[in-house]
């Protein structure tokens, strides 16, 4: 069945009114729904995200899918799995939201529900120029009010041959650096006490626009309230050796956590060449060593996969030299999968039984160090902002980012206290709050409650009227409202907009030919 995005029908200053109110409406239906719909049975319609990285998660999306379709449920599916390859067989017929269309799951939602098929797989541009993809100021759902999770370019610029990724994110794409501070302004007026930044690759952020990271980075640190901390996330070897002197300068800031993401992935310049890693080991060794110099206590991360396609047993080891070298405190080994599409799937394959015993060699070199036992008797500073899964500690990390449980004391939530350390494991330490400091709160507002709606202007507040801030003591019969049903005016409103416009259109385009036709005759 055919549909057209109302996008395609009338402006996009008017869409983007449209749109936001209703993407507001929306998320605070999902709360709604979140709040009444624990069973995913009781849902009228699945939507299900997907990651491409390894087989099984891909697996499991699958099963998913199925047994969506084996309970006769309306399915919309988003990710990199469908965007890599919407034509498999598995996604025939199902509605797709693209990685850079996630703003618009309000339309393919509504559309889907209706019984139409819709796929939105393109990216957004400017002027041709290709976006970091949807808008950073659209309200949203913090899974914790107190973190805000800002992703500050999407795809890459490398072509490693094992990664699926780069075939549903394509290259890079940056966010200005003036949209990137005013979310991080506004998620701070909401009461977050933590910012972490993403994507793929943060340390090539830019370079498709004309800056770099530590350009970012320095606006960013201008805005971050006193106590409250900036974490970076991954970042390849290549881009961020180009930054290194601004970088530990960044590194060693105040609010800003001494932590950074470094992926090896294999210590063997043979390995790391079938990779197309772009480096090789001496490189990475040389961004490490000097991080450790410049920046004193630095806590550095690191991925390796085994078993990559023509790894041999001595390219192995020296990947084992490496972590017995550097005993990295966080270590993510992966066990290679070939993922269909990719070069690397196509090169002769390590067996399984051996790649599976190299991971669990690796494994054993990693759990064969404690990197925290040294730090027993330090007093630390720590930001808690978390509860650990079994709910016995609050988690607060330290300035290194390294992991610190402490007494389930609700005050300390959300504040910078300080503990005497007294114990650790392989991945954490326990602390003691000292009876005699100062709890200092870094947020310079009250945290928004939890599934609060973050990210709403005032513009659309007013609109909204005091519907959204009712929302919480609303009455039981209110909550059990379906959220399609609470959508329907406003959808109702968008379509009746959009005929509107095109009615106007219309009759300008009979009043011009009308006009054409007099002249010319």
């Amino acid at each position: 069945m055919s549909w057209r995005a109302p996008s395609e029908v009338f402006p996009v200053s008017a869409e983007r009114r449209v749109v936001l109110s209703l993407w507001a409406d929306f998320t605070e239906d999902l709360r709604l729904t979140a709040d009444n719909q624990e069973n995913a049975s009781d849902a009228d319609l699945w939507l299900l995200n997907s990651c491409t990285v390894k087989n099984p998660a891909e697996d499991h999306f699958r099963n998913s899918i199925k047994k969506a379709q084996e309970e006769n449920k309306k399915i919309v599916l988003a990710g990199c799995v469908p965007q890599a390859q919407p034509r498999q067989d598995y996604l025939k017929g199902l509605s797709i939201i693209g990685v850079q269309q996630i703003d618009r799951v309000v339309e393919v939602v509504e559309e889907t529900i209706k019984g139409h098929s819709v796929r939105l797989l393109g990216q957004k541009k400017n002027n041709g120029k290709r976006l970091g993809g949807a808008r950073l100021d659209l309200p949203k759902i913090r899974k914790n009010p107190l973190i805000e999770i800002i992703s500050i370019n999407t795809g890459c610029l490398n072509a490693c041959t094992y990664c699926k990724t780069k075939h549903a994110r394509g290259n890079l794409a940056s966010y200005p650096i003036d949209e990137l501070v005013e979310r991080a302004k506004q998620s701070f007026q909401e009461g977050v006490c933590e910012i972490w930044l993403t994507s793929e690759d943060t340390g090539a952020y830019g370079r498709d626009i004309g800056t770099s990271l530590p350009a970012l980075l320095w606006k960013l640190v201008e805005v971050i309230p006193e106590g409250a901390m900036l974490r970076l996330g991954m970042t390849n070897p290549p881009y961020i050796s180009e930054h290194l002197e601004e970088m530990a300068k960044i590194l060693n800031h105040p609010r800003v956590y001494a932590f950074l993401h470094i992926p090896v992935q294999s210590a063997s310049d043979t390995v790391l060449m079938e990779m197309k890693r772009e480096y090789c080991v001496a490189d990475f060794k040389r961004v490490v060593d000097f991080l450790k110099e410049k920046v004193p206590g630095i806590t550095l991360a690191t991925d390796i996969i085994c078993g990559f396609p023509g790894e041999t047993d001595q390219d192995f080891q020296e990947t084992v030299k490496l972590v017995e070298e550097y005993k990295f405190p966080s270590l993510f080994i992966n066990q290679f999968y070939p993922r269909p599409g990719t070069p690397a799937a196509k090169m002769a394959q390590v067996p399984a039984q051996v790649k599976k015993q190299r991971t669990k060699d690796l494994s054993r070199v990693f759990h064969s160090y404690n990197p925290y036992d040294h730090k027993i008797g330090e007093r630390q500073q720590v930001l808690v902002t978390e509860e650990s899964f079994d709910s016995k500690f609050y988690v607060a990390h330290n300035r290194f980012y390294e992991q610190v449980l402490v007494p389930k004391n609700p005050t300390f939530m959300g504040k910078m206290i300080e503990v005497d350390i007294y114990e650790s494991g392989k991945h954490f330490m326990k602390g003691q709050p000292v009876s005699d400091a100062k709890v200092y709160t870094p947020s310079i507002n009250k945290p928004l409650a939890k599934g609060e709606v973050s990210g709403l202007t005032e513009e659309f507040r007013n609109r909204l009227g005091n519907h959204l801030s009712s929302v919480p003591h609303a009455s039981a019969a209110v909550r059990q409202d379906p959220a399609s049903s609470r959508m329907a005016p406003r959808l109702q409103r968008l379509h009746q907009d959009c005929a509107l416009r095109v009615s106007v259109g219309l009759a300008l385009c009979a009043l011009l030919l009308a006009f054409l036709v007099k002249v010319y005759n």
